[in-house]
């Protein structure tokens, strides 16, 4: 028997090993056959140049890849997970800056909690003295009320500022700004009841819609006022300076535009240092207050807004 030259019809040559089935390969159903049963989908070793499935689609260079499994982790999150994946240590700082933030928001409701129970305390010893007549009429009787009240402050104060231990050591640091709260409200109590009523409800009100608008400023604007120590620290001494000069000119001789001078300085300054302080609770910015320190951050923003209310009362009550 002689052999042939030739192949016989259909033989695929390219891939001897498997050879295509008795009729060739069907083509009017490249998905599958008729009834739903897939195509048999043989898998040869890559060629380099290319191989046709039977019934599917070719891919230039070798077979098409597989698609990679999908990762457990979402990717491509903005800020907390980077375009290029999460790593380690990508994921140890996103993890880091989440519990910072807790943490902080933690201490503004604590600080703001403790600023609202103080202001409580303070506007109703406020109201005590300016609305009942025979303790109205006790404390402008009695001016020792104002300076035992205002030494008790002046101590305290101190103690809180500059003591690290007792403002930070429970229950010690709570009963320290209970006493200071409580001097602080009968010293501007006192203060209060040398006015009339409707200057000190007045001066209530501004002091209420001031203090909100500097919160809500202060937690919306990208202006960072803690980059601005030394300017604030100016402002101090100016307030300081044309206090001591007030003081001494007005125990000699009463001048009216000196006194609405220093009383208009020392308002616009103490709103300057509420925006300040409330960005040190914030954080996120050149200079941040610890979390430790909400009894030291409640003192500061509670005397900032008691201090606007008295320099307010100085300018609304002098036209009574």
């Amino acid at each position: 028997m002689s052999r042939p030259s030739a192949p016989p019809p259909g033989y695929d040559d390219r891939n001897p090993l498997y050879p295509p089935p008795a009729g060739g390969y069907p083509a009017a159903y490249p998905g599958g056959y008729p009834g739903g049963y897939p195509q048999p989908q043989p898998q040869p070793p890559p060629y380099s140049g290319g191989y046709a499935q039977p019934g599917g689609y070719s891919q230039p260079g070798g077979y098409p890849q597989p698609v990679p499994i999908m990762p457990t982790v979402p990717m491509g999150f903005g800020d907390v997970y980077g375009g290029g994946g999460v790593s380690g240590e990508d994921a140890t700082f996103s993890a880091a800056d989440w519990d910072d933030r807790k943490v902080r928001h933690i201490f503004i409701r604590k600080v703001y909690t403790i600023i609202s129970l103080q202001l409580l305390i303070t506007v109703a010893i406020i109201a005590v003295f300016t609305f009942v007549e025979p303790v109205s009429s006790f404390v402008r009787r009695n001016v020792a009320v104002y300076y035992v009240s205002y030494a008790v402050f002046f101590v305290t104060y101190l103690v809180l500022a500059c003591c690290e231990g007792p403002r930070r050591r429970f229950p010690w640091n709570l009963i320290l700004l209970t006493i200071f709260t409580l001097a602080m409200g009968f010293m501007t109590g006192t203060i209060a009841s040398m006015y009339s009523t409707k200057a000190v409800i007045i001066c209530m009100i501004i002091t209420a819609i001031v203090a909100i608008v500097v919160t809500v400023f202060c937690f919306q604007t990208k202006v960072d006022f803690t980059s601005c120590t030394g300017l604030f620290c100016v402002l101090g001494i100016v307030v300081m300076v044309t206090g001591i000069i007030t003081a001494i000119v007005l125990a000699f001789k009463y001048v009216y535009w000196l006194h609405m001078l220093y009383a208009g300085i020392g308002a616009i300054a103490f709103t300057l240092f509420l925006a300040y302080d409330t960005q040190l609770l914030l954080g996120n910015r050149k200079h941040t207050m610890s979390p430790e320190e909400y009894v030291y951050g409640a003192l500061k923003i509670y005397t900032d807004i008691v201090y606007i209310f008295t320099f307010l009362l100085q300018i609304v009550g002098s036209r009574d």
